[in-house]
């Protein structure tokens, strides 16, 4: 009795499964490389059917081999996974670590040749953000054609761990970094990078999502730099040489315990007094016995006053005059409060309670009575109105929405607009409407400062970008590579210098005409 055709095609379709079995095959391949299984298979005989079945067990089968391989990448060191901004991990191989040993290393080396750089300077972005902490630069004339000139690297090198950012006096730039198991305040020459002195102390605050490392930003005042290490040393630091005026250790005299990503929220210089936040409050019995807002003499560093039973947050404070009232801007955990710097008195309160009590963008104050504030995780933005009558304070949004979702980083106003980082997409907001003109260009979760009418972007991968401020359009002018990996710190300019830097490396480039 004969095969019939429907016989003879079942087995060449089984001689063809067998075949596709040997090695070599597309089966063979899937195992090694599915990317060419998936090629063999489909340039081999066989039934759509079957090509559509196998392409769905390979699409399954690449996620579990790449999956394997990452894993495997992962325990070799090579491949390593962080926190960008984003909720979930980033996969990098050239993730934003500190080398202590090439950090050293290069110091040795550098403090054997001789000291060539002049240290002229004015002073000038002395506090986090620059003047009145806005990420304003109005100091001169400086380079802003970059599609033609761009700005010329004067030195690169290594640095230690942290978040924090430079202030500038007089040619030296100073910023707290993480030293392998401690915290040290150092000083370099901006003309070359030079390290001029660090003022050390043993500490280090560890965090695997936000990474670890200190946060703030010291401020200089009058020769002296207040600085405040991620788990709460306070320092009054000679900017001379480095020696130390006189300490606190803030969270425990402040009956205060450190917050889950550490002390972010820079001192502020105040009148005589300077203002740090403490932390979280703790409880003794029903009675919370600390207070996170703290004020310390300038001459001396007694303490002045303490008060505000709320948990800290983690903006920087800000002095603003609003309704002719000079006063002290402060997010807490659920508030945006205005206090008196002298006597410490809370004057308003207005609800502002951000997921996981993270407020860490800076207010922008538009006007002598009104502000703009915006956070991350789902918050958006709002500008308030205040007024002043018979010593009883209002506070009134005039508008909210969720157009600017300041997570990491603080916007800047220009021209009776916003602009900022909408997580990490550029944004321009009308402030008096609160209407979105244009959204675009993807920068990470980085940092923005505005000079001129152009916007300097510290890109969250450690570019530089340059935009136009304008409402009408989004135009990127241009682009370059400064520094690698992921890069949350602030960038800094004084005299025309713009000083940059992340947990791992830093960098200054010139931008003068």
């Amino acid at each position: 009795m004969g095969m019939s055709e429907e016989d003879k095609d079942r087995g060449h379709e089984a001689l063809n499964s067998m075949e596709e079995s040997k090695p070599g095959s597309a089966r063979g391949l899937t195992l090694l490389f599915p990317p060419a299984g998936f090629i063999k298979m489909w340039v081999s005989p066989g039934s759509i059917g079957g090509k559509i079945f196998g392409s769905i067990f390979i699409g399954f089968y690449s996620v579990v081999y790449t999956g394997l391989i990452m894993f495997a990448l992962y325990k070799a060191g090579i491949l390593h996974f962080e926190m960008r901004g984003a909720p979930i991990p980033y996969p990098t191989f050239n993730p934003a670590k500190p080398d202590f040993d090439a950090l050293e290393k290069h110091r040795k080396k550098q403090s054997t040749t001789p000291a060539t750089g002049s240290r002229e300077g004015g002073v000038y972005w002395t506090e986090y953000r620059g003047p009145n902490r806005a990420g304003v630069y109005t100091e001169q004339k400086i380079n802003l054609q970059w599609d033609s000139k761009p700005p010329q690297l004067k030195w690169r090198q290594p640095c230690g761990g942290g978040y924090g950012s430079f202030v500038v006096a007089e040619g030296v730039a100073y910023t707290l970094e993480q030293r392998r198991e401690d915290e040290a305040l150092v000083a370099y020459e901006v003309e070359t990078g030079r390290e001029l002195w660090e003022n050390r102390w043993h500490s280090h605050f560890q965090e695997p999502m936000g990474g670890n490392g200190p946060r703030t930003t010291p401020q200089y005042f009058e020769g002296k730099l207040y600085v405040l290490g991620g788990m709460g040393e306070f320092r009054c630091v000679d900017a001379v040489n480095g020696e130390t005026v006189w300490r606190h250790d803030v969270t425990t005299e402040a009956k205060c315990k450190v917050l889950q990503f550490g002390a972010a929220a820079s001192p502020l210089v105040s009148g005589t007094n300077v203002v740090v936040l403490a932390g979280e409050p703790m409880k003794v019995g029903a009675e919370v016995a600390g207070r996170s807002v703290v004020a310390y003499a300038l001459d001396g560093g007694a303490l002045s006053w303490s008060a505000v039973k709320d948990r800290a947050a983690y903006s920087s404070p800000v002095i603003a005059e609003l309704a002719g009232v000079s006063q002290m801007l402060i997010f807490t955990g659920k508030s945006f409060i205005g206090m008196s710097p002298e006597k410490g008195e809370v004057l308003w309160r207005h609800p502002w309670k951000v997921s996981y009590q993270n407020a860490i963008s800076q207010p922008i104050v538009v006007s002598s009575n009104q502000v703009f504030v915006s956070a991350g995780y789902g918050m958006g933005c709002a500008l308030l109105e205040f007024s002043l009558a018979e010593d009883e304070w209002k506070v009134q949004e005039l508008w909210r929405n969720k157009f600017m979702k300041n997570k990491l980083t603080s916007s800047v106003m220009y021209g009776g607009h916003v602009y900022g980082l909408d997580e990490d997409i550029l944004v321009c907001l009308n402030l008096q409407t609160g209407s979105r003109a244009w959204k675009d260009g993807r920068y990470g979760y980085g940092q923005v400062l505005l000079v001129e009418d152009r916007l300097l972007v510290q890109c969250g991968n450690g570019d530089l970008a340059l935009v136009k401020a304008d409402p009408s359009e989004w135009i990127e002018i241009a682009r370059l590579p400064a520094i690698s990996g992921k890069t949350w710190n602030n960038p800094a300019i004084a005299d025309g210098m713009l000083l940059i830097r992340n947990a791992k490396e830093m960098a200054c480039f010139d931008l003068l005409p």
